[in-house]
């Protein structure tokens, strides 16, 4: 290819080892980091580079993308980056932060000389594996001839939401976003713990909505995955849903709205956690309607 880039991906759990494969399945040159190695070591099988600290990732890359657990985590990692970073190189920030964590990403970078990218992904494990993420991006013109090659790879489309990134412009729609998936696993958990607690077999009630308005494939995928031993492993996990769930109740919050579903949605999936699903997919708050001794 003729531009073929280094690109630094910080951070190798289900989406970012999803995401170096398809930037290094595209032609470029990937170098890949993770806290912990062995997460990022199956990666060197795909023509991935790995990098022993965040400042060798960096060092001479194009582009860095972060996909990592929170803000705080990024802010971190990227100050162990700093003195590697070259003023004017492109960070796409792919992690979903919030509002007020992107805010102070975005000031990191002004401070470094990095044009920044708010650049949160729609999709999970399936569409990242399959480099057909939607990309919600918001960040300077004269950078985007760095960061597009990179979203062409890991996305299907990319949706530009302003040449701000610091206005979080992309990361408030994602929040959005979550809150309809996050709210619509929650319902499909309940659905199916209804239906077990009243002795109504689900196939009934799927049976009853089928190719109705009230009908929805990721309504069955997540039933299917509850249903079918499909947790493991997971397109989104408990515990990374539980912390995009407080994000959203928070950002609600700070702008005068009360979201009481997405509050419900976090404490079922922070009861799930504890009830050791934090590992598995989001479906699994489904075991948050019932006590240790109804679970069996």
């Amino acid at each position: 290819m003729a531009d073929k880039l280094t690109v630094s991906v910080l951070g190798t759990g289900i989406m970012g080892a999803a995401m170096a494969r398809s930037i290094a399945r595209a032609g470029h040159t990937v170098r890949a980091w993770n806290r912990s190695r062995a997460k990022a070591e199956p990666l060197a099988a795909d023509g991935v580079h790995l990098a022993g600290t965040p400042a060798e990732a960096v060092r001479d890359a194009a582009v860095v993308l972060t996909m990592l657990y929170d803000g705080r985590s990024v802010l971190e990692v990227m100050r162990e980056a700093a003195p590697a970073l070259r003023p004017g190189v492109a960070w796409a920030q792919s992690t979903t932060a919030g509002i007020e964590a992107t805010g102070e990403l975005a000031a990191f970078a002004r401070d470094h000389g990095l044009l920044f990218f708010d650049a949160p992904v729609l999709g999970t494990r399936g569409p990242a594996e399959a480099g057909e993420l939607t990309v919600l991006a918001a960040g300077p013109a004269e950078g985007r001839p760095a960061v597009t090659p990179v979203f062409d790879a890991v996305g299907a489309r990319t949706v530009w939401t302003g040449e701000d990134g610091a206005s979080a412009a992309a990361s408030r729609l994602k929040l959005v976003a979550n809150s309809w998936i996050l709210a619509v696993t929650a319902a499909a958990g309940e659905v199916l713990a209804l239906a077990r607690a009243l002795e109504v077999d689900p196939q009934e009630f799927f049976g009853l909505i089928a190719g109705g308005p009230l009908d929805m494939g990721y309504l069955r995928a997540k039933a299917d995955a509850v249903l079918n031993g499909g947790l493991t492993p997971p397109s989104f996990a408990v515990t990374t849903a539980e912390k995009d769930a407080r994000l959203i109740v928070r950002a609600g919050e700070e702008h005068g709205c009360r979201l009481d579903v997405a509050a419900a949605t976090a404490e079922r999936l922070r009861r799930a956690a504890a009830q050791g699903h934090g590992d598995e997919d989001m479906a699994a708050a489904y075991f948050a309607s019932f006590d240790d001794e109804l679970r069996s």
